[in-house]
């Protein structure tokens, strides 16, 4: 009987962890249709709501223009952040990280950071690392859906 339960059990994972790596395939291949329609102010908010839900404080959407290149203000651990959103169909190239660098700046934050929907392009990652912007990508927003 304890021989069959075991089965059981093992079975019963093997179903979870199945179905795991299928939500995870599934929100990989169709989570991005969220940010199709999306407009940039409405991804912002979309990123200062997924902010909050990380831990950061303070966080504040900026206004849509006129923001000298920050999207959204936040802190998090005594740590200041400014951040620029791009909702994009294209990697993000190096003029986001332009917009990130001046604005953090201007808003005078300890850390510039581009987020997106996407990726980036190779010269992007290049002048991030010269610039010292923070690069979070799709794999940070995970696609999580809208509550």
């Amino acid at each position: 009987m304890s021989v069959m339960l075991i089965y059981l059990i093992g079975a019963v994972l093997g179903v979870l962890l199945l179905l795991g790596i299928l939500l995870f395939i599934w929100k990989r291949r169709y989570g991005k249709d969220l940010f199709m329609d999306m407009e940039g102010h409405e991804f912002e908010y979309y990123c200062a709501d997924l902010l909050i839900k990380r831990g950061f404080l303070e966080v504040e959407v900026t206004k849509g223009s006129g923001d000298y290149g920050i999207d959204i203000l936040a802190e998090k651990d005594g740590v200041t952040y400014g951040i620029q959103c791009k909702c994009y169909q294209e990697p993000v190239g190096v003029k986001a990280v332009q917009e990130a660098y001046a604005g953090r700046d201007y808003y005078d934050r300890m850390v510039g950071v581009v987020m997106t929907n996407q990726y980036f392009t190779a010269p992007a990652v290049q002048a991030a690392r010269k610039l010292k912007i923070m690069l979070w990508d799709g794999d940070y927003i995970e696609y999580e859906p809208m509550v």
